[in-house]
């Protein structure tokens, strides 16, 4: 990690972009019917706040979050919204058909227009999941991300060159528009793949804060515009982010996300979130007093406070990183504290409400 930056005071006029990306979060003792429509609520009020976009998860066969399918949650929440951007974080692509994803992801933004990204990923889910995804099982699956990848690309951009199997095939002809396209990781290679195909990137800080500031200074300096949308790199740091009305109370209600890792620990993907009080009293000592701010120039997994602190370290993290937008992910267990932390956030960064 760099060493501590000078924090420019903010530039007046401009604002720092703000998103979110919504795991469809399971409340202690409620059912993912409700959290999937609590996910909506959430793409409301974070179009009310002003901020600039809500991405969606593809958690599958969590028993913590019910985002399982993005673009179900993106076409839901079109409808009752007006100006925020919409999008997945992350489609996993190693296992789905590029042509599936483009085509897709063309008609969302066939229905919403101008507000649809594509942030493509990869993970695994596990040998049952990634089995039961697998089109073909007669033998393991072995995709290339980057050629998964540039084929969703080409389908989008109709770029395919003279003589392939699938050019002189448009995607919906009466739709110019294409989606943003991001690519989403939380390692050095896949800033140098966003680099290396001209397109959006976005850092998973809360994965792997220790790598996040190296990894977009990268994508930044290596960028090449290759025809897909960009002429100039745009990067996204993605941080978990819990705000209180005091410092005391952001601490303690990110003992949500705290209690839910060390859960995963013991219960792995059956654990849930717990309520902050629950996640406290589930603690070793050592969990308790995980660091929730910068120290010593070390970026925490789960960055914690009340809005003017964790304001200061996020502002530090934009410098670090040469990010050109926040998107903040959390794991508070209560909607209304969720939605408290996304208020206090608007507020600290100066967002301005959309109107009707």
């Amino acid at each position: 990690m760099p060493p501590a930056a000078t924090v420019p005071p903010p530039t007046p006029g401009v604002l720092l972009k703000l998103s979110i990306v919504d795991l469809g979060t399971v409340a202690p003792g409620t059912t993912e019917v409700e959290a999937l429509a609590d996910s909506l609520a959430v793409a409301r009020h974070a179009d009310d706040l002003g901020f600039s976009r809500i991405w969606f998860a593809e958690h599958h066969l969590s028993r913590s979050g019910a985002s399982h399918h993005p673009e179900l949650l993106i076409a839901a929440a079109a409808t009752g919204t007006r100006g925020i951007r919409l999008g997945s974080g992350a489609v996993l692509m190693n296992h789905y058909s590029p042509f599936k994803v483009a085509e897709m992801f063309k008609q969302l933004e066939a229905m919403a227009p101008g507000r649809i990204d594509l942030g493509m990923g990869r993970a695994t889910s596990g040998p049952v999941i990634d089995l039961a995804l697998q089109p073909d099982r007669r033998q393991q699956a072995q995709p290339d991300h980057q050629q998964v990848v540039l084929e969703t690309l080409a389908w989008l951009y109709e770029a395919f060159p003279e003589g392939h199997a699938f050019a002189g095939n448009p995607l919906m002809t009466t739709v110019r528009a294409v989606p943003q396209t991001w690519l989403l990781g939380s390692s050095p290679s896949g800033s140098n793949l966003a680099a290396g195909l001209g397109i959006g990137y976005t850092f998973a800080g809360f994965i792997n804060p220790a790598g996040a500031a190296r990894a977009l200074r990268n994508y930044r300096a290596t960028f090449q515009p290759q025809g897909f949308g960009l002429d100039e790199p745009r990067a996204i740091l993605a941080v978990n982010v819990t705000v209180g009305d005091t410092p005391a109370d952001g601490r303690h209600l990110a003992n949500s996300a705290k209690g839910f890792y060390a859960r995963l620990g013991r219960m792995g993907d059956g654990a849930t979130i717990p309520s902050a009080d629950d996640g406290a009293r589930e603690l070793t000592t050592a969990q308790a007093d995980e660091p929730t701010t910068i120290v010593d120039g070390r970026w925490p997994r789960f960055l914690a406070g009340g809005p003017d602190d964790v304001r200061t370290a996020l502002e530090q993290m934009v410098a670090e990183s040469g990010a050109d937008e926040l998107m903040v992910q959390n794991l508070i267990a209560d909607p209304a504290d969720r939605r408290r932390s996304h208020e206090l956030l608007a507020e600290a960064f100066g967002l301005r409400p959309r109107s009707g």
